[in-house]
């Protein structure tokens, strides 16, 4: 059973960089316990402020950047380099600033890559690339521990959007079109990759968020909320500001 912990901060000044912090010690640990580390990142503001925390962290060059694995969420489906990429956000924000074996970068494809502008081909790809990385045991995904998520304000996380097909997916990794969100098309874990990761981190922020993590923590459907049906085999950690933990029971909340 996956343990499950709620974390609030007063801000989102003081978020970003406690959840960097804690993300340090995290690969930190992976580290000494499996000689390697594996993340997961998402896309967003505050994930933006999270990765300009970690270059700026004291302890950031504790981390043995060369054998840290970098994966993705989700991905909009855009042009390489396109500024609303994750991967150019991403990258921008720390990951052309720390020392990572470029091998070890697994950006999902964008469409300009090999498979064109077809995201069925390009999501295939992307769940063979996991495939190949697989851990021993499992015969399709690499072991994540940590995997970071935004919340949007209607309750999606990656790109699985509430009521979507991709919410529904049994694959490791879908092709998502029609997004409510521009851009429409996008590439996502589905529920079935993102629940093996060993820890799955739901970072939000501000008061628009506050009813979809609300409804998350109070026993929502993972269709019609998808920010509910996420969770680490070992931990859920649900890290949040004042403002986007304003309908959290304060019997669940650890303040910060």
């Amino acid at each position: 059973m996956s343990e499950v912990s709620v974390i609030v901060h007063a801000d989102p000044e003081l978020l970003a960089p406690a959840v960097a912090a804690r993300l340090v010690i995290r690969l930190i640990d992976a580290q000494a316990t499996r000689g390697v580390a594996s993340v997961v990142l998402t896309g967003g503001r505050i994930a933006a402020a999270v990765y300009r925390a970690v270059g700026t962290s004291p302890g950031r060059d504790a981390v043995d950047w060369s054998r840290v694995d970098v994966w993705w969420g989700d991905e909009r489906f855009l042009p390489s380099g396109h500024p609303e990429r994750n991967e150019t956000q991403a990258r921008a924000a720390l990951l052309d600033s720390v020392p990572l074996d470029p091998a070890r970068i697994h950006p999902m494809p964008a469409s300009d890559g090999p498979d064109g502008d077809d995201p069925e081909a390009a999501a295939a790809r992307y769940a063979q690339l996991l495939h190949e990385a697989a851990r021993p045991g499992s015969e399709a995904l690499p072991h994540f521990d940590v995997l970071l998520l935004g919340i949007g304000e209607e309750g999606h996380v990656a790109s699985v959007f509430p009521e979507s097909p991709a919410a529904y997916e049994t694959r490791s990794v879908t092709a998502v079109r029609g997004c409510p969100k521009p851009p429409p098309t996008r590439i996502s874990l589905s529920f079935s990759a993102i629940n093996t990761a060993e820890e799955v981190w739901l970072v939000a922020a501000g008061a628009d968020k506050a009813a979809a993590v609300g409804m998350a923590l109070s026993g929502a459907g993972p269709i019609q909320l998808p920010a509910a049906g996420v969770h680490g085999v070992d931990r859920t950690l649900w890290l949040l500001d004042g403002a986007a933990a304003a309908s959290v029971p304060p019997r669940m909340r650890s303040l910060r």
